[in-house]
């Protein structure tokens, strides 16, 4: 079982509800082995030193940096669609492949003018659990179309484009 712990550099422990995961559902005992990401590419092998359901402290035994590194930085930007359920979707399915950045685009045509990251962030850090990568891909808040073709290098900007015919 891999845990997410993004301080665990400055702070031995795990967070509130991954600790409460640790504990309580999987009934870790001090002296378990465990695998940590930090979301910023390190991989750490520990132990449970002091086994509790909201600040469960391990023991960092090994640390792994720049684990499976992506060999180039893969920047998506979408425009969500109406039905939250399809960016979720997307959300996961580009944090299992590596996409190491994603924004969200606000569209002249947009149906969904705001997007509540926090869940979309749980989402990508289960995710990125789940296929055993180090590496959370960051997220951006909203952006107009227009501002982010302002900040966007031309020469490394492809755009993609569903066409219906009839």
């Amino acid at each position: 079982m891999i845990f997410y712990t993004p301080d665990i550099e400055k702070d031995p422990h795990l967070p509130e509800e991954e600790s409460q995961h640790a504990i309580k559902v999987l009934r870790l005992e001090a002296g378990d082995k465990i695998e940590l990401v930090d979301g910023k590419g390190n991989y750490y092998e520990a132990e449970i030193a002091f086994p509790h359901h909201k600040h469960c402290q391990v023991n960092v035994l090994n640390k792994v940096s720049d684990y499976r590194p992506q060999p180039v930085h893969i920047h998506i930007a979408i425009a969500p669609t109406k039905n939250m359920d399809r960016l979720e979707w997307f959300a996961e399915k580009v944090t299992e492949i590596g996409v190491g950045e994603i924004s969200l685009l606000l569209c002249d045509h947009s149906e969904r003018k705001v997007v509540k990251t926090d869940r979309l962030e749980k989402i990508l850090v289960s995710a990125m659990k789940q296929s055993k990568k180090a590496y959370l891909p960051r997220l951006n808040e909203m952006i107009s179309f227009k501002e982010f073709m302002k900040k966007t290098h031309p020469e490394h900007c492809y755009i993609a484009h569903c066409m219906f015919w009839c």
